[in-house]
């Protein structure tokens, strides 16, 4: 069992089925189960894979002072998580809304309320326990990159959608990152030689290319390693909001855990595949004995 701590979004999300892409105009449609409003965002959905998969995490955000925090803080506490680093120091709670199709494309509208203009108050004692810690890329969360670097702690990001190498937003996530993940869906070139100038630029231990249904690229630049693994085909897929998260939280439980990379990238790729019958971003994560027993 490895001691993560995971600072990242916690929001409201909604998701909406549509008849497909792009979408008509109707006045009222009724996709009658296609609607629901589930508790998510990428730090809870990454705390919520690795707590199932047997981990012990330390979460810290930022919440408002809503009825959503409420349910955020009832049901982190249901996990078994500390809500301790959970803060409630914004305005509104962050909220999104995904439409997605009966092939499992989806379209995302994230509001972040006034999450970017906010600040933790983060201690230099949290991370004294933690194995690794993972910053998702949100403002709050930079300060932990050199308090981590400091104490030599692993750092493992997820800067998501990506077109440009020197990317100014992301680039000190992507500077700090021992575990480097990204998707392909910003990527116009070629996406090897992309992973590659990441690496040669970054020096990072471990870059990940989430590819969708065609796979994941896995490029370890020390040893100039670069490997291809494709998806694993299942049936049943409802939506993929949340599959990168599922791959990235998988794929450092098994790293953590001593798995060499590429074993742990097999086991993560069952993992994001298995978590995409189910429509939330937040739900679908299976415990370790039935991703195992699935391979």
């Amino acid at each position: 069992m490895s001691k993560i701590l995971v600072s990242g979004l916690l929001n409201l999300e909604t998701t909406a089925k549509t008849r497909g892409f792009p979408i008509q105009y109707y006045p009222v449609d009724y996709p009658f189960f296609g609607v629901s409003s589930t508790l998510s965002g990428v730090a809870f959905n990454v705390a919520k894979a690795l707590t199932g998969l047997g981990d012990s995490i330390s979460l810290a955000s930022l919440i408002g002072k809503d009825l959503t925090a409420d349910f955020f803080l009832s049901e982190i506490k249901k996990l078994g998580i500390s809500a301790d680093l959970v803060l409630q120091k914004l305005r509104e709670t962050p909220a999104s809304v995904i439409l997605y199709d009966d092939s499992g494309r989806r379209q995302i509208y994230c509001d972040l309320k006034d999450i970017q203009e906010t600040e933790h108050e983060f201690s230099e004692k949290i991370i004294d326990d933690a194995d690794a810690v993972v910053a998702c890329n949100i403002n709050f969360s930079r300060p932990l990159l050199d308090m981590a670097k400091s104490k030599n702690k692993l750092v493992a990001t997820d800067v998501h959608v990506l077109s440009n190498i020197d990317d100014e937003y992301n680039r000190e996530f992507m500077e700090k990152a021992d575990i480097l993940f990204l998707s392909d869906e910003g990527i116009s070139w070629s996406k090897h030689d992309f992973v590659r100038a990441l690496g040669e630029r970054y020096r990072n231990r471990i870059i990940v290319l989430g590819m969708g249904a065609s796979g994941a690229l896995l490029h370890m630049p020390k040893e100039n390693i670069m490997v291809e693994r494709p998806a694993y085909k299942i049936d049943n897929v409802v939506n993929t909001v949340g599959a990168g998260d599922a791959l990235f939280s998988a794929f450092l439980h098994y790293y953590l855990k001593g798995s060499d990379p590429v074993h742990a990238l097999d086991c993560a790729q069952m993992f994001a595949a298995l978590k995409i019958r189910k429509a939330s971003a937040a739900d679908g994560f299976v415990s370790e004995k039935e991703l195992e027993s699935s391979l």
